[in-house]
């Protein structure tokens, strides 16, 4: 008959399933079809084969169209597709621009010499140059409520509903693709993405495809907005030309129409700002990698959830664990995703960080024996008692808490003066020192004990291979600099824990002098002094 099949090796089989379905789907993406036949009828041949010459404009507008009126601002004379180029413009606002308004960008490619209005052989693209965001918030002071710069802008702003209202902000870079390959397509398998950038005309019995134009919308970052008000006259924009290939092309079509869907999906300016970064500030090949990291990342994060989870729901006494550890992690934890909550941090980063907030609430409820019962709709807390080798624990567990008070109190006082006098905004970079210092009194309990068979190490190990995940995300996601030290944080600790596990081995053929198992499969062994 078959043999029971557990969950997590069902769940590691769909996991390469998704990532082999991944591979093939990228592949379709970055590779294109060539024409087989080159004098077929069937082939596209490309526009630039002919090495025509070319001239690149740049109008801007207040409508994406002609029926708003167009101003020229930048013209590349005798333009070479295959010449890498930036230029700095500063770009005169209208007066409507100024009031809160939008401008677009027409970008022509078109015969030199030629109207690129009247040029039958042009191709263009539009692009907005504004956006609206909400304006940056003030940073106070705790002693005086505000700092200098907030103070001269107050007396010029006639209230606080303004940072309320988005306001149009200026994006100052302009990013430009040419594809330059002379690519031959098939129009019986030509990619859909493709088409819709696609221009062609007859030419005798051929087809033929003019440029392929790209503005390259990822490069819009946040960072880069730059506020808009009713006294500017003008604003810089940089103005850079690349060629790109085929397939990163269609890749980046893809990744463009990927944000624009999370967008529609309820995904923030700031979260797809942050996937943006992802695919702009990394190659491809480095891009391959995060994506597989992510990938792991999701499937440990998963794994380290279930098994904690497992262990703690199996797990009667509190012999050999550190309460208190407990009890202060779970704080910790929601500090710090309330943190990242109002950081607006990527949610690859805020969503496994609220799970675990959850399962930390239940840790405490499991940790502290607290029973809860109904009585009607008024709740009413039980607590169980400690057997004896629990009270051992609880005994090593303040002894370790009182050392730890030493260097705690001083480290909690001298933060918050110096956050009193010196920071002008929320900072909760003391629950991340603070949550290291709680994470030693388990060390010390381990220590205490000579023994590291009460710990849940397959969750454990699970969380040691995110740690090391996370050292990569912190130099790729966009997130608080705490936060990122934090991931650093815990490869120390992850490295205390590895040598006290070589330090006192576990035998798991018996069960510990605490009657706890160390392995699953003898849980239900009798413990015999």
């Amino acid at each position: 008959m078959f043999q029971k099949t557990s969950f997590t090796t069902l769940i590691v089989g769909v996991f390469i399933v998704y990532v082999l379905h991944t591979c093939w789907v990228m592949y379709g993406i970055v590779y294109t079809k060539p024409c087989d036949n080159p004098k077929s009828d069937k082939c596209i041949s490309p526009y630039l084969a002919g090495k025509p010459r070319l001239q690149l404009s740049i109008y801007t507008a207040l409508r994406p169209n002609t029926e708003g009126g167009h101003s020229l601002i930048h013209r590349e004379e005798d333009f070479d597709v295959n010449t890498r180029f930036e230029r700095l413009v500063n770009v005169s606002l209208p007066k409507k621009t100024r009031k809160n308004g939008t401008l677009y960008a027409m970008v022509f490619v078109h015969q030199a010499g030629m109207s690129p209005w009247q040029d039958p052989r042009q191709v263009h693209m539009v692009t907005q140059l504004t956006a609206y965001m909400l304006p940056k918030p003030p940073e106070v002071s705790l002693i005086t409520g505000e700092d200098e710069a907030q103070k001269q802008e107050q007396k010029s702003t006639p209230g606080d509903d303004l940072l309320d209202r988005p306001v149009s902000h200026w994006r100052s870079r302009l990013t430009l693709n040419i594809v330059a390959e002379n690519f031959l397509f098939d129009r019986e398998a030509l990619p859909s993405d493709v088409h819709r950038y696609m221009k062609v005309y007859q030419s005798g019995r051929k087809m033929v495809y003019l440029p392929l134009l790209f503005i390259d919308q990822l490069s819009n970052r946040v960072k880069d907005l730059m506020e808009i008000n009713s006294s500017t006259t003008e604003m810089p924009l940089t103005i850079s030309y690349d060629t790109i290939a085929l397939g990163k092309l269609r890749f980046w079509i893809h990744m463009q129409d990927a944000v624009y869907s999370l967008q529609q999906f309820g995904f923030t300016e700031k979260d797809a700002d942050e996937i943006k970064g992802i695919f702009v500030d990394t190659n491809l090949y480095f891009l391959a990698l995060t994506f597989f990291v992510a990938a792991f990342h999701l499937l440990f994060d998963f794994l380290a959830f279930k098994n904690d989870i497992s262990f703690w729901k199996q797990k009667k006494s509190m012999v050999g664990m550190s309460s208190k550890a407990v009890l202060w992690r779970c704080f910790s934890t929601i500090v710090i995703f309330l943190y990242l909550l109002d950081e607006q941090t990527s949610l690859l980063v805020l969503i496994p960080a609220g799970i675990g907030s959850l399962i930390e609430v239940w840790k405490v409820k499991k940790a502290f024996k607290i029973y809860v019962i109904w009585k009607g709709v008024k709740p009413a807390f039980m607590f169980g008692k400690s057997d004896e080798s629990e009270r051992r624990t609880e005994e090593y567990d303040s002894l370790a808490m009182k050392y730890l008070s030493y260097l705690l109190y001083p480290l909690c006082v001298g933060g918050a003066i110096y956050a009193l006098v010196f920071v002008k905004y929320k900072r909760y970079s003391g629950v991340y020192a603070f949550g290291f210092l709680f994470m030693l009194p388990q060390l010390f309990v381990n220590y205490k004990l000579k023994s590291v068979a009460h710990l849940p190490w397959k969750a454990f190990m699970y969380k040691a291979f995110n740690t090391f995940i996370d050292d990569v995300f912190a130099f790729i996601i966009t997130m608080p600099t705490s936060h990122r030290l934090a991931c650093f944080r815990d490869d120390a600790v992850f490295l205390i824990y590895l040598y006290q596990r070589w330090l006192y081995p576990v035998d798991k053929t018996r069960v510990n002098e605490y009657g706890v198992s160390y392995d699953e499969d003898l849980k239900g062994k009798a413990h015999k002094d």
